[in-house]
């Protein structure tokens, strides 16, 4: 199964690989996610050590059990290859409806099809106040004109 763009990436095809994971997270979908991924994709998440798309699904399905209204913008760092490097921050918040921004880094691996084969994230949460969110579109996929994360200065 293909999943373009394909590797070698030029910036153009690593900028929406970048946006096409963006929007698929965006989706808070577990399984249409972890199709990306290779079904023995390796993952760092924080902590956290995730092999293989069944294990994606249930890291993804908790996740967004406890991180509610998530929205999600990522942007190209840099590309080599089949390697992509991405930042990204999030808003969401918890059951008790404190709210969080979460700010990290990704670096991403691909095989010739352009499925993810590894993935190593590491992110750090700041809480915030609700007064203080700056992504307010409706849940889902974020709007073609709006600012992309470089504008919050994050």
């Amino acid at each position: 199964m293909e999943r373009p763009p394909l590797p070698p990436f030029t910036r153009d095809t690593a900028i929406q690989k970048v946006r096409l994971a963006e929007d698929a997270w965006n989706t808070r979908d577990p399984e249409r996610v972890a199709l990306a991924y290779t079904p023995d994709c390796h993952w760092r998440n924080r902590s956290e050590f995730i092999d293989g798309r069944d294990e994606i699904i249930a890291f993804l399905a908790r996740k967004w059990t406890r991180e509610l209204e998530y929205r999600l913008i990522k942007e190209l760092w840099s590309f080599d290859g089949n390697r992509i490097a991405v930042r990204f921050a999030y808003e969401s918040r918890d059951d008790s409806g404190n709210w969080f921004r979460s700010y990290g880094n990704e670096n991403w691996e691909f095989d010739e099809q352009g499925l993810m084969i590894a993935r190593h994230a590491s992110i750090n949460d700041l809480p915030i106040k609700e007064s203080d969110r700056k992504y307010h579109w409706s849940l889902g996929r974020r709007p073609d004109d709006h600012p992309e994360l470089s504008h919050f200065g994050f």
